[in-house]
């Protein structure tokens, strides 16, 4: 894993404490990066794409229509529990879409993104979109900072080898000790987590539209396990919910891990500017109609933490313009290949995991 910490060119002035140089650096490469968005704004790529995501609504809804009519009409085990793994993939294609319209990339108003937000996640994935949007946004505003990005905070597992790991339990050790190989079997558990982290926050805290997110939510549970076990026999049902959830989450994982997992983790009070903190905390995966949509454009990680409203249509064609930025910034630009990417996370957890293996190997280092 390559952790280089780079700075903006600033201007040689033998007066300049470190402190200004600082704060010449961060006026620099603010001022490089508002150009930089006033010319993808004056080329059309922040502008909302209601067709494309019309489009994109109707085709899912659609594809979701097909799996439900198979669980209602089709009474072959062996192709119902196909459709539960076709579900997952659908299901995480929704979570997507609701994360676009979090995102407000896709219609002129904000009432036409909640109702996407609220259907999309609240009903038909059981996932609270007031929590995600809130979990998002300090995601976005704060990606791999210690104490600061809530998708650091793993359960059970060390993303970021600061912890003390002589403070640990037993068992956790052993998690830690062994997490560069459990890591793929505990993206299995995602979706099951959002869900809960879901509840969780409908209970302790007032969402925007409280009411109505419970209802949404409680008529998901409602119908989801209604339908399943109306259709099918007990152990039947059992095992259709067991393979939609866990493949749902490895799918979810399978998009999430690469985004920022083994990249660069900076330290709570870093001062890093935007720019460099976007950039060099993120991973790419290298575009191709398959991982495009695999991804739902978010193999685009860069250019989507860069500009978080810009729809995933436009993504591909921006790259063009905000590599070529980047490289002549001397900002390091990471891109890589689906296989690789999974080979420099695990890399990155088995060396976390290190001195837990080999005591007196070092632990990883942070930039500040």
């Amino acid at each position: 894993m390559k952790m280089t910490n780079v700075t903006s060119p600033v201007p040689s002035t033998s007066h300049n404490t470190p402190t200004s140089v600082s704060r010449l650096a961060q006026k620099e490469t603010s001022s490089d990066y508002a150009v930089l968005k006033q010319q993808l704004k004056q080329q059309g790529f922040l502008n909302k794409q209601p067709v494309y995501y019309t489009w994109r609504i109707v085709f899912l809804f659609a594809l979701l229509a097909i799996g439900v009519g198979i669980l209602l009409l089709v009474h072959i085990t062996w192709l119902q529990l196909l459709d539960a793994i076709y579900l997952a993939c659908v299901s995480t294609q929704i979570g997507l879409l609701a994360h676009e319209a979090g995102h407000r990339q896709m219609f002129h108003h904000a009432w036409q993104h909640n109702l996407v937000s609220l259907i999309g996640g609240n009903f038909l994935l059981g996932m609270s979109a007031t929590w995600w949007n809130d979990k998002h946004n300090r995601h976005h505003s704060h990606p791999n900072q210690l104490d600061m990005d809530p998708d650091i905070e793993i359960p059970f597992l060390d993303f970021t080898g600061t912890q003390a790991l002589e403070q640990m339990s037993s068992f956790r050790q052993f998690l830690v000790r062994h997490q560069a190989f459990l890591f793929l079997p505990a993206l299995m558990t995602v979706a099951v987590g959002l869900q809960y982290q879901s509840i969780l926050f409908l209970i302790q805290k007032q969402a925007k539209y409280h009411a109505l997110e419970w209802i949404l939510m409680v008529a998901h549970f409602v119908c989801y396990f209604a339908l399943i076990f109306s259709c099918l026999p007990f152990w039947q049902a059992v095992a259709f919910i067991a393979l939609h959830q866990s493949f749902t989450g490895l799918y979810l994982g399978s998009i999430f891990a690469p985004n920022h997992k083994g990249m660069v983790v900076l330290e709570n009070e870093s001062n890093m500017d935007f720019l460099h903190r976007q950039v060099l905390t993120s991973r790419n995966v290298h575009a191709h109609p398959w991982t495009d949509f695999w991804y739902g454009g978010l193999n685009y990680q860069i250019e989507h933490h860069l500009f978080p409203a810009m729809p995933r249509n436009r993504l591909k064609e921006a790259q063009q313009l905000i590599k070529p930025f980047c490289e002549a910034h001397a900002i390091s630009y990471h891109e890589t290949s689906s296989l690789q990417s999974f080979r420099e996370i695990l890399q990155y957890l088995h060396e976390i995991g290190a001195p837990l293996r080999f005591p007196s190997q070092p632990k990883q280092k942070n930039i500040n």
